[in-house]
């Protein structure tokens, strides 16, 4: 049977389990002593061989019964975690993570694994020795006199013949096939599968009505067995060891309906989510010239229809935008792993935490984070974090601490990496900025902002030395390059000796905003709503001059104007008398943007916009409005 189809669904699968057991490791060095850990490592270890077993990846599966072999040494003799086991459990969940992804792309022989499973073979003998010698240990204190024989801890085999399971799938089930084989595999993660009648061969012909049977060795009662396999789906009966088991089969799984004990959940291809996308925002574009023709008619028929069409499109728009959301600790959850390695390898000690991670983002906003997020923990670790010694020199304790944060902002999250480390020297960062001519040569600090800036620029680095963590000056640049790409902004806060703190906001998505339309001379621009905080008009509010620069004085707040005609340098009508000031906040920046007008607000489709050589980097995008006119669209971050 061609088991191909089911490969993805392997894939995903696995990638869960294996993020599970970074966490579990992370969660045992934290406290050695504890064995909960080890119980959800041998679960997860033990389902990624099963399922590994059924789709037949035999180095996959043989891989994993190794580690699994280990591990259920480790469970049973209540071994504390030590630094060389541990290292040993994080190599073995690397190398089982590769021999997942290339078994999947059929690349299955260039594992090389023989190190590994020998080194896991190796521990797995040694403990079970100890464990030996121990028990041997005990008789001789008690009575004086050690046993000849000492019989080896025991180890989990099948049964001959393990329960007798029947199961019959729903009549209206779709793929048949697909479906048996799904409960089949489940049933691989609880234990040994023996004994499949029919055959796994006869699932596809055309007379499979979707009754099999086979006998399963585990140790899982009855009703566990149930629930398991009941969750693949359109499953009408089942008897475990000749009982019928009649519950929902749908204890302790998530959001499952009565109605038919179906899963409520799917898997779909993040591709079809991204066509839906673009279909919504074609729609969205035909939706805004179907009402201003409507508004052109006056014809009340065609009103009726233009209002029913913008609603069902917009509740259609919200819930495929909805279906788009995706957690923030799917990206965050690889973290963890990442700072504690490379802490070991840069001898530091540094715990790390994580806070709003059941915040959401739009899945392509959050797919293009893990580069940025990557460069600003690395440099947190090797930047940031002081080795022990110098801590305490400090005062501080020995281990310092990395802090990811997620909040939601009005319309945009903010996503916070912050350490306590020794926090940026700006006046060595003063100094290199000036010999490269990044600075003016009399500037005596630098702002936050123009610390920023200067970090960013590519290939600057303080570092004195390259090394495999730093030095390559493409840290900040990666992370500002992609974060403005995204529509989003970073800003920077660093006190020497207290820390530093990158802070990332980005809109909740990206391809349908709501914007104000503004208009200079005779053209459209359209800004996000994200980082608008409110309008004034110029002439109602008192001005002044800040370092140069006009300013109004908003409720005693000095707010800089970017007049956005002048930047455009637009000189085909007179400028008005009174304009309006659109007011911009992104953190703690305020900036004021002095239009000839606005046109009101829209909700608008965002497009790619590739810049001509030597334009004004202020756009972020374009978009086409009811008329079928383009407009551009302006980057808040720009105007900051």
């Amino acid at each position: 049977m061609d088991l191909s189809q089911y490969a993805e669904l392997f894939l995903a699968e696995s990638r869960e389990h294996l993020s599970a057991c970074n966490q579990l490791l992370l969660e045992w060095e934290r406290q050695p002593a504890g064995l909960t850990p080890v119980s959800g490592l041998f679960r997860a270890v033990h389902t990624v061989k099963g399922m590994a077993a059924t789709m037949g990846y035999a180095r996959v599966t043989d891989l994993a019964h190794r580690m699994e072999s280990l591990l259920d040494v480790l469970r049973r003799g209540a071994h504390p975690a030590t630094d060389e086991l541990l290292q040993l459990l994080f190599r073995a969940r690397d190398a089982l993570e590769r021999a997942v992804e290339l078994s999947v792309v059929g690349r299955e022989r260039e594992l090389e694994v023989a190190e590994i499973v020998a080194d896991l073979d190796h521990a797995a003998l040694r403990l079970a020795r100890a464990k030996v010698g121990a028990a041997a240990e005990g008789p001789r204190e008690a009575g004086g006199v050690t046993p000849s024989v000492v019989p080896p801890p025991p180890e989990v085999e099948a049964a001959a013949t393990g329960r007798l399971v029947q199961v019959t799938l729903r009549p209206e089930a779709p793929l048949k096939a697909g479906r048996a084989l799904l409960v089949l595999k489940r049933a691989q993660a609880l234990g040994v599968v023996l004994a499949v009648t029919p055959p796994q061969t006869a699932f596809e012909a055309e007379d499979f009505e979707g009754r099999f049977s086979f006998r399963l060795d585990s140790p899982a009662a009855p009703d566990e067995i149930e629930t398991a396999l009941r969750a693949a789906g359109d499953v009408a009966h089942l008897t475990v060891g000749g009982e019928e088991v009649r519950g929902s089969g749908l204890e302790g799984l998530p959001a499952a309906p009565a109605e038919g004990g179906r899963s409520r959940h799917i898997r779909v291809d993040l591709r079809r989510l991204d066509g839906l996308m673009d279909l919504i925002g074609e729609l969205a574009t035909a939706r805004g010239r179907l009402n201003q023709l409507a508004a052109e008619r006056r014809d009340p028929a065609i009103d009726d229809v233009a209002i029913q069409v913008s609603r069902l499109s917009s509740d259609l728009q919200a819930e495929i935008i909805q279906a788009r959301m995706t957690p923030v600790w799917q990206v965050f959850d690889r973290f963890p792993r990442l700072v504690r390695d490379l802490a070991r390898e840069l001898g530091k000690q540094v715990a790390f935490r994580v806070e709003g991670k059941e915040i959401e983002l739009d899945r392509t906003i959050l797919d293009e984070l893990g580069d940025p997020l990557l460069h600003l923990l690395r440099n947190a670790v090797d930047h940031g974090i002081e080795p022990p010694a110098e801590r305490r020199r400090r005062g501080k304790p020995p281990e310092g601490e990395i802090v990811l944060t997620a909040v939601r902002e009005r319309a945009s999250v903010a996503i916070t990496v912050s350490d306590d480390g020794r926090g940026i020297d700006r006046p060595k960062i003063l100094e290199r900025a000036k010999r490269d001519g990044a600075v003016d040569a009399h500037a005596e600090a630098l702002t936050d902002d123009q610390l920023l800036r200067v970090l960013a620029r590519p290939g600057f680095s303080t570092a004195e030395t390259v090394t495999s963590v730093s030095g390559r000056g493409v840290g900040i640049d990666v992370a500002m390059t992609r974060i403005r790409a995204l529509g989003g902004t970073i800003d920077i806060r660093s006190e020497p000796g207290k820390g530093t703190a990158f802070v990332l906001r980005l809109p909740v998505t990206l391809a349908i905003v709501r914007a104000i339309i503004a208009s200079v001379g005779p053209e459209r621009y359209a800004l996000p709503l994200t980082y608008v905080a409110e309008t004034v008009e110029l002439g109602t509010v008192t001005t002044t001059v800040v370092e140069g620069r006009e300013a109004i004085v908003l409720r005693d707040r000095v707010v800089p104007l970017v007049h956005l005609r002048r930047l455009l340098a637009v000189t085909s009508d007179r400028e008005p008398a009174r304009a309006p000031i659109i007011v911009l906040e992104m953190g703690d920046r305020r900036a004021g943007v002095v239009v000839d007008g606005m046109l009101g607000q829209q909700e608008i489709v965002v497009k790619g916009f590739d810049a001509p050589q030597g334009t004004l980097p202020v756009f972020s995008g374009a978009t086409i409005m009811g008329d079928g006119i383009p407009a551009l669209i302006l980057d808040a971050g720009g105007l900051l």
